[in-house]
């Protein structure tokens, strides 16, 4: 019992040092609160495309599918791409029957992704033409985006440190009293924020009101839209929150 008794009055103990310390931490220190941005231009171009055949056998249609795929790598090896560029998915099978699964599949749809990144943006035009040229490939979104977004990140994260470094500075220098060491800083970096996207989701939409079955993927084959003229700037937000020891 005196046993417990000791605990209690140790953990008592321990929590009014706790808030007395956290007083006087607070009491000494400066919370500054500041944003920061970093805007580019694109230079990275993401283009995807969906691959899909249907036939009554699954040899064919396996057959077609990875055809036009391999059409698709084969135009972008043209056009400069290497291979870590290029990223193939696996081709899925899907039957269809008519009433009883127990009974043989009446077709096959083969389905598949190839998703490119281009970097050379006069590149991007030709790509698209020429990979939805075999009827069997359909051109699914075009998005613009940062080669690399971690430097891009760093730079906003920066930005707004400086600003935060400079508000608490000018803070203090009104009461005369000198900023010391970064005791706790709240780093938050927002998602790209200007991304150009085409989508095919339209074509999409259109075929699955007109009643096609399958929607886009038995729609006719349309041209992929035309490009931007100009892609929008790509802007990274960073929110920082820090705690400034105060030099006595």
């Amino acid at each position: 019992m005196l046993f417990g008794l000791g605990v209690f009055v140790c953990s008592i103990l321990q929590s009014k040092a706790q808030q007395s310390s956290e007083v006087k931490f607070v009491a000494d220190t400066l919370v500054v609160q500041a944003a920061g941005t970093y805007e580019s231009d694109p230079d990275l171009a993401i283009l995807a495309f969906d691959v899909s055949s249907q036939e009554k056998e699954l040899k064919q249609a396996y057959a077609k599918a990875s055809q036009s795929m391999h059409t698709i790598v084969d135009v972008a090896e043209r056009n400069g791409l290497s291979k870590e560029a290029i990223h193939t998915g696996v081709l899925t099978v899907t039957p269809f029957y008519e009433g009883d699964r127990k009974r043989r599949a009446r077709s096959y749809r083969v389905q598949g992704q190839v998703v490119l990144r281009v970097q050379d943006f006069s590149k991007v035009g030709p790509i698209m033409d020429d990979s939805v040229q075999d009827g069997i490939s359909d051109f699914r979104s075009l998005t613009y985006s940062l080669a690399d977004e971690e430097a891009a990140k760093q730079k906003a994260v920066a930005d707004a440190m400086r600003r935060a470094l400079g508000r608490a500075t000018v803070a203090l220098e009104q009461s005369k009293q000198k900023l010391g060491p970064t005791r706790y800083v709240n780093l938050e970096v927002l998602n790209l924020v200007g991304i150009a996207q085409l989508r095919s989701l339209d074509l999409l939409q259109t075929a699955e009101s007109n009643g096609i079955p399958g929607g886009f993927f038995e729609a006719h084959k349309v041209a992929p839209p035309p490009l931007p003229v100009r892609p929008e700037k790509i802007t990274i937000n960073a929110t920082v929150q820090c705690v400034f020891q105060i030099e006595k």
